[in-house]
């Protein structure tokens, strides 16, 4: 069993509260819900939030870790938000926010449109792209989609990185 579910989670300042297989966590900046699997049992009591598996098959052990985290980062992201800065390294690389997505001239012979999803706000000064939510899986996601429009090469660096993101250099052609 995970030494994460062990503990019971505090809420602070969150209201959490399962129902019909859904768990939600209502805060002061979002509400946010997620589907609960079958093998795992999720009890709200006001010391913190209990996470147990209801059977001792290997999946339910698995699960109830990964669902220990799962609360811990919504209770976290409904009281302050998550953020996520990206770097675009490059000449002539650009990105800009359009109404609901982002855009971005990397090179390519047309400019990249990407959505941004509901929850997720994305800022851009110069060459930094601040993108901010409270549900951290799905900020993850949209960042790594973020990175994957041009990921950074290893000859000269340019692309799109994470903030603090070390990109093994390789030395290029020798002169003889």
């Amino acid at each position: 069993m995970s030494r994460l579910a062990k503990k019971p989670i505090a809420v602070g300042k969150a209201e959490v509260s399962v129902a019909g297989g859904m768990l939600t966590v209502k805060g002061p900046k979002a509400t946010l819900t997620k589907r609960v699997h079958p093998s795992v049992a999720i009890a709200v009591a006001p010391e913190g939030v209990s996470v147990s598996a209801k059977d001792n098959s290997r999946l339910a052990k698995a699960l109830v870790g990964t669902f220990a985290a799962h609360v811990k980062n919504m209770v976290q992201g409904v009281e302050t938000p998550y953020t996520t800065k990206l770097i675009l390294e490059g000449v002539g690389y650009r990105a800009e926010v359009k109404g609901k997505s982002l855009s971005f001239l990397v090179g390519k012979s047309h400019p990249v449109l990407l959505d941004i999803p509901e929850g997720v706000s994305a800022v851009v000064e110069k060459n930094l792209i601040t993108l901010t939510g409270s549900d951290k899986e799905l900020l993850g996601q949209f960042a790594a989609n973020v990175r994957g429009v041009k990921p950074p090469e290893p000859y000269l660096g340019k692309g799109i990185r994470y903030e603090g993101e070390v990109i093994l250099r390789k030395q290029g052609k020798k002169a003889v």
